[in-house]
């Protein structure tokens, strides 16, 4: 629950601290006092959308701040740990503060648990601990998919086992389908693909390109090319090196070198000795290569630069197609399992559907079992809710929720609809036409009332449920907002008496003489000042001796057990 909310700068509310707590808090107020801005500002908590136009004039920024009791663990705790921000210790369970700011040039930031969080965060956190019902809410209520959802929440365990098992069997059975409708509507695509790839990797097989070949090919048809040149360069290095024709040459005269100072007897010569002797043998060696290097050139001719350029020739062709080599042999190492599966499309079609009749038939099952659960869960919410508003002065209401045939969907096969017979032998309409707006705000709630019984929700906001309605049907509607704050935290922006009678704590919002709303404006009352407000809200006389007194009957009233 949200234990203390903080606004300043918020449209006429400069600075008012509300203290809400558990139970009931009605809060009350005369036209233009800032109580919408209570509800407005509780929703910029929750993440709803930053409209600037909310920040007071003449103020930099709007700000909201709230500390909210929540379980130390679970999903809020969880939410609020992967935004980084922290909860504090609170007996048995934990604070967490929340705080918006909204400046005046349209800029939003919001933290959680001490820490910098996205709007998303907040929307996140208010799925969890909040429900809001006010005007607009009561139109959502008269969309398809919000009907829905009520009675999914109060069909409880039954209806989410059975609706989980039939979204999960949805998803198998679509995947399925898309995977059939992707083969067949793209089988000559395939088909061409799988013939351009056969033919590629003929062409690759026949090649038998390898890995660096084009550079090697590359590299010795350069020498080719150049052979004449290279031979006359090998061979007068090497004739340098070692002369075959008697020439004195670098080898022999390492030789004499060497032997002239090994006749020497000196240690140091010895050592210089042996180095000339290494640098002999090193010699006899490079002139080897070079030998063989001529015998290789000799071997070669224009036969050989001919076929090599043949050869690049037939893989120039290959490496315009796939860019490099080591391309064109990953190609040949995956392609054979690409083919396979192109190949196999006709078998594989039939393979997934036979798959997809068995997922079907799984399907049609958990649809079934879901239509199933939803009618008996919509005849036990129709009876529950006709007996609300049977409490709540409606007493020839007859509200039916109705479970018909509809097109599939992720969330089943079902068409939702509450439909609200007013009068008796009227014909059960939609309550988007069967309904006035005071009428719709009872059915609200009578909905919301029954469902907490099954699921409940850690706090409710009703912002002037009571609209449209009066006299005995006030009495009834704070009644039932009082037996919903035996399990939730009910916050309620009402005008009027009858309703804020039932409340456990009254908040009073008054605009000061210039027109603001300070934090000395926002009352918590009791005792007398409480009865004033109450007799105000009757007759707009608070100092009335016959509205106090009605004042003090309708208190009364309210704090009787219900």
């Amino acid at each position: 629950m949200i234990d203390e909310m903080r606004i300043r700068g918020l449209g006429v509310i400069d600075d008012a601290v509300l203290p809400l707590g558990p139970g009931f808090t009605a809060v009350t107020g005369e036209t233009g006092a800032g109580k919408t801005m209570v509800v407005t500002g509780l929703g910029l908590l929750l993440g709803a959308r930053a409209d600037s136009s909310a920040v007071r004039a003449g103020a930099a920024q709007a700000s909201v701040a709230g500390v909210w009791l929540v379980p130390p663990q679970g999903a809020v705790a969880d939410i609020v740990a992967d935004a980084g921000g922290d909860l504090e210790p609170a007996g048995d369970a934990a604070e967490l503060y929340v705080s918006r700011t909204l400046t005046a040039e349209g800029r939003s930031r919001a933290s959680v648990g001490g820490r910098s969080a996205p709007a998303g965060v907040l929307s996140s956190l208010a799925e969890e601990l909040v429900v809001v019902h006010g005007q607009s809410d009561q139109l959502r209520l008269r969309s398809t998919a919000a009907q829905r959802e009520a009675l999914d929440r109060f069909g409880g365990a039954a209806v989410a086992e059975a609706l989980a098992q039939y979204e999960e069997r949805y998803r198998a059975w679509r995947r399925l389908d898309e995977e059939i409708t992707e083969l067949t509507a793209n089988r000559d695509r395939r088909a061409a693909e799988a013939a351009q790839l056969r033919e590629e990797l003929a062409e690759i097989e026949q090649l038998d390109p390898q890995p660096g070949e084009d550079t090697a090919l590359n590299e010795r048809a350069e020498k080719l090319a150049n052979a004449e040149e290279l031979r006359l360069a090998a061979s007068v290095a090497r004739t340098a090196l070692s002369s075959e024709e008697g020439d004195v040459d670098v080898t022999s005269l390492l030789a004499e070198a060497r032997r002239s100072l090994e006749r020497a007897a000196d240690p140091q010569l010895a050592d210089i000795a042996e180095a000339l002797a290494d640098l002999g043998y090193r010699t006899a060696d490079l002139a080897l290569q070079l030998s063989a290097y001529l015998a290789d050139l000799d071997e070669s001719g224009p036969h050989e630069l001919a076929a090599v350029e043949e050869r690049r020739a037939a893989l120039g062709g290959l490496l315009r197609k796939h860019g490099t080599i080591d391309e064109a042999l990953h190609l040949w190492e995956t392609g054979s399992a690409r083919l396979a599966e192109l190949d196999d499309d006709g078998d594989r079609i039939e393979r997934l559907q036979a798959e997809a009749a068995d997922s079907r038939a799984q399907l049609d099952e958990a649809a079934v079992r879901l239509t199933a659960v939803r009618t008996e869960a919509a005849e036990r919410l129709s009876r529950a809710v006709t007996e609300e508003l049977h409490a709540l002065a409606m007493p020839d209401a007859r509200l039916e929720v109705r479970v018909a045939p509809g097109a599939e969907s992720a969330h089943g096969r079902d068409d939702i609809a509450i439909l609200l017979a007013p009068h008796p032998g009227a014909e059960p309409r939609p309550v988007a036409r069967g309904a006035s707006g005071g009428e719709l705000s009872r059915v609200m709630l009578a909905i919301e009332v029954v469902i907490a019984g099954t699921d409940p929700v850690p706090t409710f906001v009703f912002d002037e449920v009571d609209a449209g309605i009066g006299g005995a049907a006030a009495i009834e509607v704070g009644r039932r907002l009082a037996q919903l704050a035996r399990t939730s935290q009910v916050i309620a922006v009402t005008h009027l008496a009858q309703v804020a009678a039932f409340a456990t704590n009254h908040l009073s919002v008054v605009k000061a003489s210039d027109g603001t709303v300070t934090a000395s404006s926002v009352t918590r009352l009791s005792g007398a000042q409480r009865e004033e407000e109450m007799a105000r809200l009757l007759s707009g006389l608070a100092d009335s001796d016959a509205a106090l007194s009605h004042a003090r009957e309708l208190l009364s009233l309210g704090s009787e057990p219900n």
